[in-house]
C-alpha cells in the first residue's frame, strides 16, 4: 500500500506554475517545428535506424550523480539535498524505513548504497505514484522526498557511476544530463504518455478508483484514476494480456487517441514494440515478471487482440535481436525488457538490467544497420528516487525528475555531456522531424529534438 501523508498538501491547479525554477532555452529545432510537422529536417537525413531502450525508474543523481562534466551531487551545497518533514524543517538524519538494510545514522544527504547493497542486489521498491511525485517536487525544492516515500530515506540513495556497466557508452558517446521523465509518477502514466503524448481517460471510472481532493486541492485520497477522469496510476487495460487478478470493472477501455505508431504508419515507415516475454505473455503463459502495464500499445483500440495492426507491430524481444543480427531492423524500433532485465527496484537489480542493455546495444552495434543508426537508452521514470534539479513547467501531467539518458550512434557526439533540456517528448520529436510526422500534441510539438546530441561534420 502506498503511504499517504495528510498534512502534506497538494495544489492541483497550480502544480503547472510551482514546479519549476526554470526552463533552459529550446534547440532551434524545437523552435522552428510547425504545426503540421510534415517536412523531414535534412540535418537528421542520415539516421534511418532509431531503437530507443526504454528501461525502469532510475534518476539522474541515481545513477550519474559523480559522471565527470554533468550537473550531478559532486560538490552540491547542503541546501540542494537537504530533506524536510511535512512542517518543512530539516532532519537531523535522514529518516529510514524498517528492514530497509540501511544504517538509522546517515547524514542527511545523498549516500552511497553499496555500502550496504550491492548493486547486483536489488533494493526495496519505492513509492513512484502520479501525486506523490508532485508532492516530492515541492514546488522545484525537490526536498520532500524522504518524508513522502514509504521508502524513507532510502530515495537518497545513489550508485557511484564509475562502476556501471551503461557509464562506459556514456563516457564514449552522449550523456543527456537535463533530461526529465515525461509524467509525473509511476510507469503506467509515463508508457502512455511516451506512445501517446496524452493522459488516458476512463470516464466512467467507479467512485472507488478515483482521487479524491478537498475544496482546497489538497489530496485526501489516492487512486487510480483523477477526479476529472484521467488514469495516473496503474490499472490494467480491458485488452489481453492482462493479469487473472484484474477485476472487469477496473480495467481501463480501449484508448483512441492518435499513437507514435499510428504517425509512423501513416507515413509506411516501418516500426515495432519489441517486448521482452511478450509471446510467452499472449500465448497465456506470462512470465512472473513480465508487465502487463510496461505494454502501452495494449491499451489502444487499434492493436487490440486479433488485430493486424498488433500482430504486426507488438513484437518479442526475442525478434528484435534477429533483426539486429540480420540487418532488418525497423527504422523505429522500441525495447522494452522483461521486469528481470529492466533495472526496476524491487524485483530485479541494477546490474542485471546494465547488463543486458549492453547486449542489446552490442546486437545493432555488431549488426549491418549500425552505419546509420541511432540508440537511445532512457528510463520511464524516477522510481521514487531523489534528484536535485526541478523539472521544468510543461502543463498538469509533467514533466517529472530527471532520468538518465544515453544517446548512442556512428554520429553522435563523442564524450559529450549534452546540457539541453529534454524531457521524454523529445524522443517523440526526433523521429517526427526525422521521417516527417504530424506531432502528436503541444507537448512533443515543443520539445527539442535531441539533434544537440550529434556532430554530422566528417561523418
Amino acid at each position: 500500500m502506498t503511504r499517504i501523508l495528510p498534512r502534506v498538501c497538494l495544489v492541483l491547479v497550480a502544480l503547472a506554475n510551482v514546479v519549476a525554477t526554470g526552463c533552459h532555452k529550446k534547440t532551434a529545432g524545437a523552435q522552428n517545428a510547425t504545426a503540421g510537422g510534415s517536412a523531414v529536417n535534412a540535418s537528421l537525413a542520415p539516421i534511418n535506424h532509431i531503437v530507443v531502450i526504454y528501461l525502469e525508474n532510475r534518476s539522474f543523481d541515481n545513477l550519474y550523480g559523480e559522471f565527470p562534466g554533468a550537473d550531478g551531487i559532486v560538490g552540491l551545497a547542503p541546501e540542494r539535498y537537504r530533506q524536510v518533514d511535512e512542517n518543512d524543517k530539516p532532519f537531523d538524519h535522514l529518516p529510514q524505513a524498517a528492514n530497509a538494510h540501511i544504517p538509522l545514522d546517515l547524514p542527511n544527504a545523498p549516500f552511497p548504497i553499496e555500502r550496504y547493497i550491492p548493486s547486483d542486489a536489488p533494493t526495496r521498491d519505492l513509492v513512484h505514484r502520479f501525486y506523490q511525485e508532485q508532492l516530492q517536487i515541492h514546488g522545484g525544492r525537490m526536498d520532500r522526498f524522504a518524508v513522502v516515500s514509504d521508502a524513507e530515506g532510502l530515495t537518497m540513495a545513489y550508485y557511484h557511476s564509475a562502476n556501471l556497466p551503461l557509464a562506459a557508452e556514456a563516457r564514449k558517446y552522449v550523456l543527456a544530463d537535463r533530461f526529465f521523465h515525461a509524467a509525473f509518477g509511476g510507469s503506467f502514466l509515463n508508457h502512455v504518455y511516451f506512445i501517446s503524448a496524452a493522459a488516458p481517460k476512463f470516464p466512467n471510472a467507479s467512485d472507488a478508483m478515483r482521487a479524491v481532493v478537498d475544496a482546497n486541492g489538497h489530496l485526501v485520497r489516492d487512486g487510480a484514476v483523477s477526479p476529472d477522469g484521467y488514469v495516473v496510476n496503474t490499472a490494467f487495460s480491458v485488452h489481453q494480456p492482462r493479469p487473472g487478478f484484474a477485476r472487469a470493472e477496473t480495467l481501463v477501455p480501449a484508448q483512441t487517441m492518435p499513437t507514435i505508431g499510428d504517425r509512423l504508419s501513416d507515413k509506411q515507415v516501418s516500426w515495432a514494440w519489441f517486448a521482452g516475454g511478450w509471446n510467452d505473455a499472449i500465448a497465456g503463459s506470462p512470465d512472473s515478471l513480465f508487465q502487463f502495464h510496461h505494454q502501452p500499445f495494449v491499451y489502444f483500440a487499434k492493436y487490440a487482440d486479433g488485430t493486424a495492426a498488433r500482430a504486426e507491430h507488438l513484437r518479442d524481444e526475442q525478434e528484435f535481436l534477429a533483426a539486429a543480427k540480420a540487418g532488418t531492423l525497423p527504422s523505429v524500433a522500441f525495447v522494452k525488457p522483461i521486469g528481470e532485465q529492466n533495472e526496476h527496484p524491487g524485483y530485479t537489480d541494477l546490474i542485471a538490467g546494465e547488463r543486458h542493455t549492453v547486449e542489446l546495444i552490442d546486437a545493432v552495434r555488431n549488426g549491418p544497420n549500425w552505419a546509420d543508426a541511432a540508440i537511445i537508452i532512457t528510463y520511464d521514470e524516477n522510481g521514487g528516487f531523489w534528484d536535485h534539479v526541478a523539472p521544468p513547467a510543461r502543463d498538469r501531467w509533467g514533466p517529472g525528475a530527471r532520468v538518465p539518458t544515453i544517446i548512442i550512434s556512428p554520429f553522435a557526439r563523442r564524450g559529450y555531456v549534452d546540457h539541453t533540456t529534454y524531457d521524454t517528448m523529445s524522443i517523440l520529436a526526433f523521429i517526427e522531424h526525422r521521417f516527417g510526422l504530424t506531432p502528436l500534441s503541444a507537448s512533443d510539438a515543443r520539445a527539442a529534438d535531441l539533434r544537440a546530441a550529434f556532430d554530422w561534420k566528417g561523418r
